[in-house]
């Protein structure tokens, strides 16, 4: 889809030279395309882009990928096959041109209908990071979504839940949830119709099905029959937020066009997840959002795990519109209801009496710092060189040379407004 335009700055300077980039890949690695602004394009490079891109388009179309899945379910056990090089579901007709790949045999119903699980995840930090909801979280999500109303779930980023969802759907006649998978992985147009997954670029908003994806899209954010709408994304955590909110707030837009039930101006209900140490950032674009203390874990990062303890708990969170003392947490795992911040929080997150809020961003109990007049991590301390707390262990000279990219005071590198500027 579109590229995003871009600012490279020097140190000390505030203007710089615009270009274009990539928007879903950071890495040169994975596309290496760029382009400054001003720059004119040869018609013969142009050609060769052209060229580039028809050669990396997928095999099938979503149309004969759900073609081929009709094709696939019929056959017996023993001949459903899927190449696990090539990532797709085979048919019959197709073995002998993936006879020297790996692959799967007898491919269940259940494996089917658990895609995420079939397919490798795509885990590159810096383009995909496909890392997947644990079931815990998974089930608490959707618990959560059903016992506060809401029957249609547009799933940005989330193929875990989506599938979750479409499983209970088809076994339990009662359950009355539904949900739209938007996601840059095309595999799962295998799997999935084209009312139930879109192909989407979350960085830029673009549909890759073009307008007949998008008015998909649209439908299934009508709230017909008062069955009410919410967007649930993990995005990846090393995307620009600026880029990610832009694309949210366009989904908001076309949310708010349904004129359903007059939207006006309220915001389309929605949970982000992201690490909590993004939360300045995500308020920044946001306002109303509150971050729950919650913390979501993953089946395939090493890190980002439920149960831990300390530092190496998962520092991932959900941010959402809807008002906090309605997210309902597990007292079992350890989440209590403050009544003065009129919310669920972790068992270490004590109210501060001074800041008259519960105060800890990553379940440890935090502590106040009178001079700083603001609670901070417990393994922080004051240095009165450096006018505020940090670790015990630092070079305090390093506090006045400021920002790397632009010079200024205030902010580290990551989070300079020059640098973030699409």
């Amino acid at each position: 889809g579109p590229a995003l335009l871009f600012v490279k700055t020097s140190q000390g300077t505030e203007e710089g030279r615009r270009f274009y980039a990539c928007s879903a890949c950071r890495d040169r690695k994975d596309c290496n395309f760029f382009q400054w602004e001003d720059e004119k394009v040869s018609e013969a490079r142009l050609a060769a882009r052209e060229e580039y891109n028809r050669s990396h388009q997928p095999c099938f179309t979503h149309r004969q990928n759900v073609d081929r899945y009709k094709n696939f379910v019929l056959l017996p056990l023993s001949k459903r096959r899927f190449c696990q090089e090539c990532q797709q579901l085979l048919l019959p007709a197709e073995w002998k041109k993936h006879s020297d790949h790996q692959f799967l045999c007898d491919i269940t119903t259940a494996q089917l209908k658990s895609p995420s699980q079939l397919l490798y995840p795509l885990e590159n930090k810096k383009t995909n990071a496909q890392y997947l909801f644990a079931e815990r979280s998974c089930q608490f999500l959707l618990n959560l979504l059903t016992d506060l109303g809401f029957r249609r779930v547009l799933s940005v980023g989330t193929p875990r839940l989506h599938e979750m969802i479409q499983s209970k759907a088809s076994q339990e006649e009662e359950f009355n949830v539904r949900s739209l998978l938007l996601d840059i992985d095309f595999r799962y147009s295998q799997f999935y119709t084209e009312d139930e997954f879109c192909h989407y670029n979350m960085f830029n908003h673009h549909f890759f099905g073009g307008e007949t994806a998008r008015e998909t899209c649209r439908k299934f954010l009508c709230e017909e029959n008062g069955e009410r709408v919410i967007m649930v994304t993990d995005p990846p955590f090393g995307g620009l937020v600026e880029a990610l909110a832009s694309s949210f707030k366009k989904l908001m837009a076309m949310w708010r066009k349904t004129e359903k039930e007059g939207h006006d101006n309220r915001e389309m209900p929605m949970f982000w997840i992201f690490p909590y140490f993004f939360e300045s950032r995500i308020l920044d674009f946001f306002p109303s959002f509150s971050m729950m203390d919650y913390q979501v874990d993953y089946d395939n990062h090493a890190l980002y795990k439920h149960g831990k303890t300390g530092r190496r708990q998962s520092p991932v969170r959900i941010f959402t519109n809807l008002t906090p003392s309605m997210i309902v947490l597990p007292e079992e795992e350890g989440y209590r209801f403050c009544t003065v911040c009129q919310r669920y929080v972790s068992s270490g997150n004590q109210h501060c009496e001074i800041c008259n809020s519960c105060t800890s961003k990553d379940g440890r109990r935090w502590k106040h710092c009178v001079l700083c007049k603001k609670c901070v991590k417990p393994s922080w301390f004051h240095c009165n060189n450096c006018k505020c707390c940090t670790l015990e262990k630092h070079s305090c000279e390093k506090t006045d040379s400021g920002c790397f990219v632009c010079g200024k005071a205030g902010h580290k590198r990551s989070a300079c407004p020059s640098l973030s500027r699409s």
